[in-house]
């Protein structure tokens, strides 16, 4: 489900109004977030560690009400509930685009996704079969300490949905860190959002759940 946000009486009108029109509107930053905690319960459980912190990034996107934002035509959408859209590498060395829904129940969430990345692993083709603009582009890059990171774009090509890559995770004196880029569209989300999905973000990593 989705409705449409009053612009009119949005407290960001301006902001809206101002960044919407810019050749590249997004933006982004890189942190490092502490996974020690997160990668030992992962372990412990038998369970994809790239499902667990999945499942705790998308659960913090759909806490944060800007992250849900997305713009069609004039209009500022928001969307009940925001899914993954994962990219999911292929033994041949390619990869295709997938759509996993959102669960709050880890276990649920899991089930879905291991689905969809069995229908991604056992096809050729890059696209997913459900396009929709309520997802948050996903990508993981296990090979890569990245410290910046940039997305290709086709900019005549109207988007706005977040995109979050994660890193090579790196062990030093028994911490466990991961680099983790967002990059939003400036129309709708701000740098305080991304702040306050990074502390969310890193609670849910270290509660041990």
């Amino acid at each position: 489900m989705k409705q449409k946000l009053n612009i009119d009486t949005w407290i960001r009108k301006e902001h809206f109004n101002f960044f919407k029109n810019f050749e590249e509107p997004f933006y982004g930053v890189v942190v490092n977030i502490d996974c020690t905690a997160a990668y030992s319960l992962a372990k412990q459980n038998g369970v994809s560690f790239f499902l667990y912190y999945l499942h705790k990034s998308l659960t913090v996107v759909n806490d944060l009400e800007p992250f849900k934002y997305r713009i069609d035509g004039d209009d500022v959408i928001i969307y009940d509930q925001i899914n993954a859209g994962p990219t999911i590498g292929r033994s041949n060395g390619t990869f295709g685009f997938s759509y996993i829904d959102y669960h709050p129940l880890f276990h649920e969430f899991m089930i879905g996704a291991k689905k969809e990345i069995e229908r991604v692993q056992n096809t050729t083709t890059l696209f997913a079969p459900k396009l929709d603009n309520d997802i948050v582009h996903f990508s993981s890059l296990p090979w890569i300490n990245f410290t910046s990171i940039s997305h290709a774009r086709g900019f005549s090509f109207p988007d706005s949905c977040p995109k979050i890559s994660f890193g090579k995770m790196t062990e030093n004196s028994g911490k466990r860190t991961m680099p983790v880029s967002i990059h939003v569209h400036h129309a709708l989300v701000d740098g305080l959002h991304i702040g306050q999905y990074i502390d969310r973000f890193q609670e849910l990593m270290n509660d041990g759940s």
